[in-house]
């Protein structure tokens, strides 16, 4: 007898991904352990990691985090999924490097850096730029201009952004410190954290660990979220762990047993998202996150979610004193759910404005 593979609606996918995002409801976790449940934060805004915690942890205060990045346990990794800035574990950092080398590494070949350094010997460059971080920590800017002390015909913007792509590199604090700001100035990943890459990291766990944060996912999906190729490659080789789906388009899912899969009328609060965050980056198909209706729309700022779904883009503006949370809905909100919205930005301000004199929101 042929067993029927289940089929789940894009509202089910949904769901799914809110609680395994923790936006279902607030969680009591350590922010470092749910920074390596969320396999790492995109981080290009120093602030939003901030804010991406505070949406789901409950009673998240400012100096976890601070404390985390200060004390070398969380790291601003330069370029992880997608060569993006990401705040992770020291830990993770250290094993998903290495993994997303091959990533990094593409995205230096069809950036205009090759051509404008051509000609230069990669080893040399890449052995220069970490004898300049041995002596201190420094900007890319800053290696940029050394490194072309010794290539003088060469641009200098060139050849620091050569090394930042070939070489595993953090941004320092105070960058990332909330609060205190600072230049990105950056050492290598080995340096800072004292210890060597992994050497032999697993992309199986890797790939289950993106499944158990973002499931049901495709093969697409996760190369969506990496940038890695040879997914459905991997994902076969791991299908014997798995357990799969197909959505209302027939595609085949994949997901990790026992994650929670909850009913897709459970009820989804509120929530506030930094730019970019994971949430809306890793899936090839975006409709578990954002109606079709409006996913054309472009995301310069913060996202919010109502009844799960994004609905609308969010900002803090600031002057003399006043913080006033700007939200731009997409579409007509109901009475009941504009009420929430503002509730849960009056809530978003006390943490992200509380050294403001004056608060308010307003709608645009």
């Amino acid at each position: 007898m042929t067993r029927t593979t289940p089929v789940l609606s894009a509202r089910a996918l949904n769901r799914a991904l809110l609680e395994r995002q923790m936006l279902l409801r607030r969680v009591n976790l350590p922010a470092l352990e749910a920074i390596e449940r969320l396999v790492g934060m995109q981080a290009q805004a120093p602030t939003d990691p901030y804010i991406g915690l505070w949406t789901r942890l409950d009673e998240f205060q400012h100096g976890e985090l601070a404390t985390l990045i200060a004390e070398r346990h969380a790291v601003r990794a330069v370029a992880l999924m997608r060569t993006t800035i990401h705040l992770v574990s020291a830990a993770d950092c250290l094993v998903m490097r290495p993994l997303l080398q091959p990533v990094v590494e593409r995205a230096y070949r069809y950036s205009p850096f090759p051509r404008a350094i051509a000609g230069v010997d990669l080893d040399e460059l890449v052995a220069a730029g970490r004898a300049l971080l041995a002596e201190r920590p420094r900007t890319i800017s800053e290696v940029g201009k050394r490194l072309a002390e010794r290539w003088p015909d060469r641009d200098a913007g060139s050849l620091g952004n050569a090394f930042r792509y070939l070489v595993p590199l953090v941004q320092l604090p105070p960058r990332g410190i909330w609060g205190a700001g600072g230049l990105p100035v950056c050492d290598t990943v080995e340096s800072w954290l004292g210890r060597p890459l992994d050497e032999a990291p697993s992309l199986d766990e890797m790939v289950m660990r993106y499944l158990a944060a973002f499931g049901p996912a495709s093969a697409k999906d996760v190369q969506t979220w990496s940038w890695l190729t040879g997914m459905r490659e991997v994902l076969d080789r791991l299908r014997p762990r798995l357990r799969t789906f197909r959505d209302e388009r027939g595609r085949e899912l994949f997901d990790v047993p026992d994650a929670p899969l909850p009913d897709p009328e459970t009820p989804a609060p509120v929530r506030f998202l930094p730019e970019f965050d994971n949430i809306f980056l890793s899936h090839g198909d975006r409709s578990r996150i954002v109606d079709p209706a409006y996913r054309d729309q472009v995301l310069m700022h913060g996202f919010v979610l109502v009844d799960g779904f994004i609905r609308g883009a969010w900002r803090i503006d600031r002057t003399g004193g006043n913080a006033t949370l700007v939200i731009g809905p997409w579409g007509k909100l109901a009475a009941a759910d504009r009420r929430d919205v503002e509730q849960e930005g009056t809530r978003l301000l006390e943490f992200a404005a509380a050294d403001e004199s004056t608060r308010g929101v307003r709608f645009a």
